[in-house]
């Protein structure tokens, strides 16, 4: 690059902000323009997403682009954009500048890596090629020889077949007859030396009048910027390069993704030949844009949204937005240690867990087995609470807890009846060695006998709490009543406690 270049601004087509052009030297020296433009307002520590390396058609120039340019800004992309050789403000290769003429394809490969390796140092990567038709099928050539420095690539209506009035063979012929007797400089078929497509009515470019008439207004601005028709010499280059493209073993080695957006009516170029382009690609996307003429991105707003919308899921899967910096820095410290809970909210916690707390609270009658053997009065209250228990434990059945904790709670109450019961086998041990039950009733009844000796003036009521302690008895065992014996032969003991009116002698 060598010193500054010219960006052409109408009343209808400003340039974005934080754009500057340059000038740069292709192959064989030749002059060309190129513009650089930087996303503004990035928020700070925020780098830009990518590069966008923006290539036109056949008589397109960089300021064509600026509504797109500016899109691309605004999703944080770099954009270079330039002037292919003959066009533009790039240097022409005949006297006549209107005549858009070519020599073959591989000057136009050059100038494009001069170009990437002139800018190279201030593009951030990931780079994505965006191109419309003469320029979408240079940018696939330039990845089919080799070209790797692309993440990714979304190409509107690519010239990769060129629509003829004649059969592709006459085409041919007729080009290789007119290169053969001089004539690659003049115009192919008659075209004339005016600009191409001035006119809305009656263009195949694009739907949208606003679009076009901005084109137009900067043309109108500054003529040199005009293109003509072609010249044989450009269609000897376009049918060399589509003929290449053509090949399905020519973009095997493009691995790369590429995304071809088609125009449903397009009258310039074959859309058949994208479609294959695309099968050929081992990454090829085909996407067609119904009722839309060849200028897909100076179409009316939903046909041009059709493009964006590829645009975006491709630059979304190969230069994701960056991702912001954590704004709530405490979110990502280190949770600190838990601190022990004091006794009182401990205590708390094990009251809220019925689980953990209604065995504690059962194990307290087993210590309630001394006073068995001195007070039988005291051994009916452990037996109620024995019977209570159970209902108890049907609490934590409510609360839902899994099986193996239920079972577990259930277990535990059958173990405790079991040691209340063992309470009353240890006291009878010493009148008799009987089964668990009766033993408790022996038990139960021999301290009553021997009560009323001793205290019978104080407790004359003492003989009917017996009577309580068999109905419990008879509920809990049926075969207490099988045993008439026993219990046959203890009332015998009690008749001496009959003897109440001793006490009213003296």
């Amino acid at each position: 690059m060598a010193d500054e270049a010219p960006l052409i601004e109408t009343p209808q087509a400003k340039a974005p902000p934080g754009g500057e052009a340059a000038w740069f030297t292709g192959a064989g020296g030749a002059k060309l323009r190129a513009a650089l433009f930087t996303p503004q307002g990035l928020a700070p520590g925020n780098r830009p997403r990518g590069t966008i390396v923006l290539s036109g058609g056949r008589t397109e120039v960089i300021e064509k682009y600026y509504e797109f340019i500016g899109e691309c800004l605004d999703r944080g992309f770099v954009v270079l954009a330039h002037d292919w050789r003959g066009q533009g403000l790039s240097q022409r290769d005949l006297a006549d500048p209107l005549k858009g003429h070519a020599r073959g394809y591989k000057a136009y490969l050059d100038d494009f890596r001069a170009l990437l390796g002139a800018y190279s140092t201030r593009l951030p990567s990931p780079w994505v090629a965006v191109a419309h038709s003469m320029g979408g099928c240079l940018t696939l050539l330039a990845m089919a020889h080799g070209e790797d420095r692309f993440a990714g690539a979304v190409l509107s209506a690519p010239m990769l077949g060129i629509r003829s009035p004649f059969p592709a063979v006459l085409s041919r012929l007729l080009t290789s007859l007119n290169l053969m007797v001089g004539q690659a400089g003049a115009y192919a078929l008659g075209g004339a030396g005016k600009p191409f497509e001035a006119d809305f009515e009656g263009n195949v470019l694009t739907h949208d009048p606003v679009r076009h008439a901005r084109a137009w207004s900067l043309i109108a601005a500054e003529p040199k910027l005009a293109l003509g028709a072609p010249t044989w010499g450009w269609v000897d280059f376009g049918l060399r390069a589509t003929a290449f493209l053509g090949r399905p073993d020519a973009l095997r080695e493009v691995t790369a993704p590429v995304m071809i957006v088609s125009a449903e009516d397009d009258k310039l170029v074959d859309t058949a030949a994208q479609a294959a382009a695309a099968r050929h690609l081992p990454q090829g996307k085909f996407i067609n844009v119904p009722g839309a003429y060849h200028e897909i991105l100076m179409e009316t707003d939903p046909m041009r949204n059709i493009f964006l919308r590829a645009f975006d899921a491709l630059t979304g899967r190969v230069a994701p937005t960056p991702a912001e910096p954590p704004k709530a820095a405490p979110a990502m410290a280190p949770v600190p240690a838990p601190t022990p809970a004091p006794p009182a909210a401990a205590a708390k916690a094990a009251a809220l867990a019925p689980a953990a707390a209604k065995p504690a609270a059962a194990k307290k009658p087993a210590t309630a087995k001394k006073p068995a053997a001195g007070k039988p009065a005291a051994k009916k209250a452990p037996a109620a609470k024995a019977s209570a228990k159970p209902a108890a434990v049907k609490k934590p059945a409510a609360v839902k807890k899994p099986a193996a904790a239920k079972t577990a709670a259930v277990k535990k109450p059958v173990a405790k009846a079991a040691a209340v019961n063992k309470a009353p086998a240890k006291a009878a041990a010493k009148p008799a060695a009987a089964k668990a039950p009766a033993a408790k009733k022996a038990a139960a009844k021999a301290p009553a006998a021997k009560k009323p000796v001793a205290n019978a003036a104080p407790k004359p009521a003492a003989a009917a709490k017996p009577a309580t302690v068999k109905k419990p008895a008879a509920a809990k065992t049926p075969t207490a009543a099988k045993t008439p014996s026993a219990t046959a032969k203890k009332p015998a003991a009690r008749k001496p406690a009959a003897r109440k009116p001793a006490p009213k002698k003296p």
